[in-house]
């Protein structure tokens, strides 16, 4: 039998204090650390960081102070400096967060936040069978799950079949809140009449009816009227207490490539168009908000999205205060989005659910869905189910996010990013109000053309791979076992907004190689024409391979070489027309024209070479095209193929 207690001779750390008498210590003087260390001033820290910088290349000799902390400075989507380094001073003037549960809601719509039990884990089911999906939910709440988002309608089960679905849930304890798109009237309508049949009290009924005509829009590129929310909200707002009719969907913007400023900049309209429609129905300002439930993408940049959740529950705020009504508070769901997720290596998938889920709780969304991995490839398994679940439950239970409210509050850099994606949503606001409402600007095609604004910086960061894909654009492993699934049903198609999945790209090419493997046994291939010793090649060369494996494109190298001819009788028994140069720019100078002309002599259609052109300014002779971070991967994987389509 063993106890909680240690055995009287067991080593301990504690002290008695009654033993030490008079050399028992005092109580605690302040503690200031480095308190031995003068304070180093903002321009000490810049004069050391140009130093560093400057020794890597990136600035010159007679830069001036703060040019190297510059070059780590980078813009987001929105075009939002975000600086390497935040102090005090950089938050002196922003508008006061508040506290927990009151104006502004910066730091939480309610004054006790998660603490200690968390936020509301809520699980989306969008399988066609009222069997399967279940068996699912019953198996979810279980086993962690708080609440239910189910598809019904195209893209999940029948209206019909929705009672079926939901046997044995308990409407009182566990939300149901429906995604029902086309089918959102008819399908809360059946919930409704469900809950009555069963027994539930108005007041005890739990759920969101997902009733969102402006949502659908941006998504199928039409819908219902924004005011024909109006007879169930109004009835909603009058008899179920607990129970919120209308979502306010910003997801559709983030699944288009849009940006953190636009997706709350839409919200902030979309609330405004249905705030408008109900209050024009009688209803008190305070009363239409309380059935409206905001829906955010949170993804992978976990101090957007962070920041992100804070501004939105500002921005709303300052819309009721302006409409006359001091609350209530935002309620926020945060969709970690399944255009994050890759069909390759798709085990990383865990780990970007986890980063977004993280940001999400951090963020302070009252609720949050983290889709299984799998999401991208096919029907998920309860395997896959049950570790989307988990995901969160190790957030609040072991990593005891939930025991802190408002964590990032108190950043100088989270303040500072809050503040600057609340004005640049606001603006966004603005410009889509100035358009005539969010309906007008779907509709005029000024929010796609915006959205493609950003999307195109995206594709360009995906293309050049300084937006890493892990898995995908960076480590990809050509020799990975598929996961199979069974295949989805057909989307739903989408008449909007377009979907961009940043990996599609990259897993196309992929695709093509499985398929040329299959035909021929063997993968597209570019040689690797490796000059000189190991060490001079070994960087360049692994470059080089990440970047072709990234699109299925295997590398076989020579090995150390000393001559272009070695390097020609390697590439002859490669059988590959495509050839890389990996080497260092000094051997490049010496031998790279010489053995791009040999390879040509031994019939390579394409010379690529790993590096930049030379340092003199123009490029070596014989050279087709260069492989350097910043270039435009795809484009270079689009010409290997084409090179190895002639050949063939």
């Amino acid at each position: 039998m063993t106890s909680g207690r240690a055995p009287q001779d067991a080593p301990t750390d504690q002290v008695d204090e009654e033993e030490l008498g008079e050399n028992a210590p005092g109580p605690p003087e302040h503690l200031v650390l480095a308190a031995e260390f003068t304070d180093a001033t903002r321009d000490q820290w810049a004069a050391a960081v140009d130093g560093v910088v400057r020794k890597s290349g990136r600035i010159g000799e007679d830069a001036p102070l703060g040019a190297g902390v510059e070059k780590l400075a980078w813009d987001t989507a929105d075009g939002i400096r975000v600086r390497p380094l935040y102090t005090a001073e950089d938050v002196a003037d922003l508008p006061a967060t508040g506290v927990p549960g009151a104006l502004p809601f910066v730091r939480g719509s309610r004054a006790g936040g998660h603490v200690p039990a968390g936020w509301d884990v809520r699980q989306h089911h969008a399988a066609p069978s009222a069997a399967a999906v279940h068996d699912a939910v019953l198996a979810d709440l279980e086993n962690g799950v708080s609440s239910i988002w189910l598809a019904v309608g195209a893209g999940g089960i029948p209206v019909a079949e929705l009672g079926a679905a939901l046997d044995g849930v308990e409407l009182d304890l566990a939300p149901v809140v429906l995604d029902a798109g086309e089918s959102a009237a008819e399908a809360a309508e059946a919930f409704l009449t469900l809950a009555e049949e069963r027994g539930v009290a108005k007041d005890a009924l739990l759920g969101t009816l997902g009733l969102d005509p402006v949502g659908l829009r941006a998504r199928a590129g039409s819908g219902p009227a924004v005011d024909s929310v109006v007879p169930l909200a109004t009835r909603i707002a009058g008899e179920y207490p607990q129970v919120r009719a209308v979502v306010v969907d910003a997801t559709p913007l983030q699944e288009a490539g849009g940006s953190e400023a636009q997706e709350l900049g839409f919200s902030l309209a979309a609330g405004v168009a249905y705030l408008r429609a109900l209050t024009g129905a009688g209803l008190a300002v305070s009363d239409a908000a309380r059935v409206l439930e905001f829906r955010y993408s949170a993804t992978a940049e976990q101090f957007p999205t962070i920041a992100k959740l804070r501004a939105a529950r500002r921005l709303w705020s300052r819309v009721l205060e302006a409409s006359g009504a001091d609350g209530p508070g935002q309620a926020q769901h945060a969709v970690v989005s399944p255009t994050l997720f890759s069909r390759r290596d798709p085990w990383v998938n865990m780990l970007r659910g986890t980063v977004a889920g993280f940001a999400a709780g951090v963020g302070g969304a009252d609720a949050v869905t983290v889709p299984p991995f799998d999401i991208a490839i096919g029907e998920a398994e309860p395997f896959s189910r049950r570790v989307a679940r988990n995901t969160q439950a190790l957030l609040i239970e072991e990593s005891h996010l939930a025991r802190v409210i408002d964590p990032g509050g108190g950043s100088w850099y989270v303040e500072h990013l809050t503040d600057d994606l609340a004005r640049a949503g606001w603006a966004f606001f603005q410009e889509l109000e100035a358009a005539g409402g969010a309906v007008a600007a779907l509709d005029s095609g000024l929010l796609a053309e915006k959205i493609g604004e950003v999307r195109a910086k995206r594709e360009k960061g995906v293309a050049t791979r300084r937006t890493p894909l892990t898995g995908v654009s960076e480590f990809p492993d050509l020799d990975e076992k598929p996961v199979e699934r069974t295949p989805l049903p057909e989307p739903v198609a989408r008449g909007g907004l377009p979907l961009y999945r940043p990996a599609e790209a990259y897993e196309a090419h992929r695709d093509r190689s499985d398929e040329i493997l299959a035909e021929t046994g063997a993968r597209p291939a570019a040689f690797l024409a490796t000059l000189g010793p190991l060490a001079a090649y070994t960087a360049r060369a692994g470059f080089a391979r990440n970047l072709l494996q990234a699109g299925g494109i295997a590398g076989p190298e020579a090995g150390p070489t000393e001559t272009p001819e070695e390097v020609a009788e390697a590439f002859r028994k490669a059988g590959s027309p495509v050839a890389v140069l990996c080497s260092t720019d000094a051997l490049y100078g010496e031998r790279a024209e010489a053995t791009a002309a040999a390879l040509r002599e031994a019939g390579a259609a394409r010379i690529l070479l790993a590096g930049k052109p030379s340092s003199s300014g123009g490029s070596y002779e014989g050279v087709d095209g260069y492989l350097f971070a910043g270039c435009d991967a795809l484009a270079v994987i689009d010409e290997v193929y084409a090179a190895l389509e002639v050949e063939k």
